[in-house]
């Protein structure tokens, strides 16, 4: 966590760091993946076989540079098959023999789903990378024999239908997937089957259940709202129960294991734009207070594990700019880049709470990393989430910042009403090898910051730095022109350190 005191004019901005305060362990799931099948990320993103270019896809039809991208950020976990597109989809449609499956109608995007690519590739795909799957059960044309099938064909060992089928399709060892949602955003009015929160609350519920029974190692995830909503507060008192009936008399384990939440920023003004996701740090904070008055109401003992957030949807997307209906490919620029770090910023302070995060999306809609042709452009969004994704690991680390706040018009407006904003945006990990490592956003477009850094003791005398900034807050990368990237230097860590404007800045040094 990061404390703050705000500062008047003129007075002299410092940061001081305790590398030694270790507060949480960060959880490396925060740095997840989400894949759907809308737009590109699926068809053009992840799988390929179309593609003339010689060398970019594997015999499976997998980009194989979009591979290489996962491996670099090394994501722990990635979220499919949606999003909304999970609310009409079969996943019985998506195994067997592809000339076999059947193309249907995809109601979230206006689309056309060929089922080309499901469960079993997949499943595939997660092994070659090197990461977990997530997977979200279908809350609106589904049906729980339906979701307790597709959990039997991904984990079960045993001689069953289900699991013998996954057997014929060639697969003899379970997927042994984890990490399972009930629904997706089923809150929504753009949702096929829209719930209303008693409705979902007593669903999700028998549903979990059942899913128990048949493997009760999974981690559910309870679809909630934003995290500040009467809709999160009333599922959570509902569904973060004491169930010793329904778990088998077990004292240490629990129906729901988290619960998502889902924010997306964006403002057309640059400031606003990269300040916006300040606004998923109090939203994660009230979040985690209706988590402890559910369990405080339901009377769930200590020895059951205390729910944790997914926040499994997050990123800048205006759905104005970049419509879902047409691939929602966002063009993202410096400003966008800056938010993208408070973004992960947030979650570093905050990870005592947080579980998993998943940026929407990895490829292609609304994603850090788009695919042409003939190879990948890295879009300005792509910079800090690699620095983060490499480098802020570990233990978050008590930090404390003085500065002067950005004094304007906020988007969100309540994020004015409830949080202070300040011009620099700071949090700090220590790994387990003893390297600290500090993110600092300055978020003024036109003054550096010259600041007092407290704390920094190289041990070898080197604090390396790298800088993410360009010459204009709309710069970006498309067009094979790179405005935005990394820029590394050095510094000795004694004296004042000065943040450019609009910049993202990571100093790093061993203990």
């Amino acid at each position: 966590m990061t404390t703050f005191t705000k500062l008047e004019a003129g007075e002299q901005p410092n940061i001081a760091v305790y590398p030694s305060h270790k507060l949480s362990r960060i959880n490396d799931n925060i740095y997840g993946g989400f894949t759907e099948h809308m737009g590109r990320c699926i068809y053009g993103g992840l799988y390929d076989p179309g593609n003339p270019t010689m060398g970019l896809i594997d015999e499976n039809g997998f980009r194989t540079d979009v591979m290489e991208s996962f491996r670099e950020l090394n994501v722990p976990v990635v979220r499919y098959p949606g999003g909304n597109f999970v609310a009409t989809y079969h996943w019985i449609d998506g195994v067997g023999p592809k000339e076999k499956r059947p193309r249907r109608p995809e109601l979230a995007w206006d689309g056309v789903e060929s089922n080309e690519f499901g469960t079993d590739e997949f499943m595939m795909w997660c092994e070659l990378v090197g990461t977990k799957p997530y997977l979200a059960l279908n809350f609106g044309t589904g049906t729980l024999d339906e979701a307790l099938a597709w959990l039997e064909y991904c984990n079960s060992a045993k001689d069953t239908y289900y699991a013998n089928l996954r057997r014929k399709h060639g697969r003899d060892n379970p997927y042994n997937v984890k990490y399972w949602a009930l629904g997706n955003e089923t809150w929504g009015p753009w949702q096929v089957e829209q719930m209303t929160k008693e409705d979902y609350a007593k669903k999700a519920y028998q549903w979990a259940k059942a899913l128990k029974l048949v493997d009760p190692s999974i981690v559910l995830i309870l679809c909630g709202e934003t995290g500040h909503s009467e809709w999160d507060f009333y599922t959570l008192k509902e569904c973060v129960r004491f169930d010793l009936h329904g778990l088998s008399g077990s004292t240490t384990s629990s129906m729901i294991d988290m619960h998502s939440i889902h924010v997306y920023t964006a403002s057309n003004d640059p400031v606003k734009n990269a300040i916006a996701p300040r606004s998923a740090e109090r939203a994660i904070e009230i979040c985690a207070g209706l988590i402890d008055l559910a369990r405080i109401q339901n009377n769930v003992p200590a020895t059951v594990p205390r729910q944790t957030i997914c926040f499994d949807e997050w990123n800048v997307w205006d759905p104005a700019r970049a419509i879902g209906e047409k691939g929602a490919e966002e063009r993202y620029t410096l400003s966008d880049a800056l938010a993208v770090a408070i973004w992960l910023n947030v979650f570093i302070r905050q990870s005592k709470h947080v579980g998993m995060a998943n940026i929407a999306q990895s490829v292609n809609v609304i994603s850090p990393l788009m695919t042409t042709k003939d190879g990948l452009i890295k879009q300005t969004t792509w910079w800090p989430l690699l620095l983060f994704c490499k480098y802020m690991r570990g233990w978050t680390v008590a930090t404390h910042v003085s500065c002067a706040t950005y004094e304007g018009v906020t988007e969100p407006a309540w994020l004015a009403a409830t949080n202070d904003t300040p011009w620099l945006d700071v949090s700090a990990t220590v790994s387990e090898h003893g390297f600290l490592s500090m993110c600092t956003v300055n978020a003024h477009r036109t003054e550096s910051c010259e600041v007092d850094v407290e704390g920094v003791k190289p041990a070898n005398g080197e604090v390396e730095v790298f800088v993410i900034t360009g010459e204009s807050w709309d710069a970006t990368n498309m067009e094979d022109s790179e405005k935005v990237g990394i820029k590394e230097s050095k510094w000795d860590g004694s004296g004042t350190y000065n943040f450019p404007a609009f910049s993202i800045t990571m100093l790093r040094w061993k203990c």
